[in-house]
């Protein structure tokens, strides 16, 4: 059984959390993607992978994300990645960091590198997608599709089973958080896994990620058959395989 925590920023914000805390040297961090949250398979797995292998971990909703205080409309990445900040300050300290990102947790982790710099020794994308909102969102709306967006500052996009509200401020900050054209040279062991048969994000935007470091031990792992989450049995195995190699 999970036992979640929540970590009060404020009197009207508080983000709920997953702690293991082993007294190790090392924090395993995940970051979840986009309206995603702390209940599916991927942050349990490494959960137990951190307890099994006696690593230290932090998994968290951002706002208004899960069970997290905020409404999802008015998050943005750069509140998603003050949040993460906030909360790996609080509780990580100066300890080293592996991160994992899923999606737009891997976006997020980008981010957090100007913050914790050399204090990063590994990253393990999964279906990462950075810049996604500019590239995979904003260019293929149609002109009808923008004049409503310019009007009414969200727009609602199905996407299999889900729905997706997609406002205008967060377009905008997707913008001034551009990650792929900023290069990071820290000596770290970097590894993007992707599924040969995602739908949702190209495997280009994991190949992507390999380029912006450049001193870096790096690798690329397509999951044959794989999907945009890889969360079955078979590929949670691939993950923290990789995890482990990282390590």
């Amino acid at each position: 059984m999970i036992k979640y925590k929540y970590y009060k920023i404020s009197n009207s914000k508080k983000i709920r959390y997953i702690l293991n805390d082993q007294k190790a040297k090392t924090y395993i961090i995940f970051l979840h993607g986009f309206m995603s949250n702390l209940e599916g398979k991927k942050p349990k797995e490494f959960l137990k992978f951190a307890v099994k292998n006696k690593f230290n971990f932090l998994a968290l909703e951002y706002s208004g994300h899960g069970k997290s205080s905020g409404k999802f409309t008015d998050g943005n990445i750069t509140k998603w990645t003050i949040d993460t900040k906030q909360l790996i300050k609080k509780i990580v300290k100066k300890k080293n960091i592996i991160l994992i990102g899923s999606s737009m947790g891997s976006w997020i982790s980008i981010c957090l590198f100007k913050f914790f710099k050399q204090q990063i020794k590994g990253f393990l994308g999964i279906g990462s997608a950075p810049e996604f909102l500019e590239n995979l969102i904003w260019k293929k709306f149609t002109k009808d599709m923008k004049k409503e967006f310019y009007k009414k500052k969200i727009i609602s996009l199905k996407h299999g089973e889900y729905e997706y509200p997609i406002t205008y401020q967060l377009i905008k900050d997707g913008r001034k958080n551009k990650v792929l054209s900023k290069n990071i040279y820290y000596r770290l062991k970097v590894t993007m896994i992707h599924g040969e048969k995602d739908e949702s994000v190209p495997v280009i935007y994991s190949k992507k990620i390999l380029k912006i470091f450049k001193k870096a031990k790096k690798k690329l792992v397509i999951v044959k058959k794989g999907n945009h989450s890889l969360s079955s049995k078979k590929w949670l195995k691939v993950l923290t395989k990789e995890l482990y190699l990282i390590i």
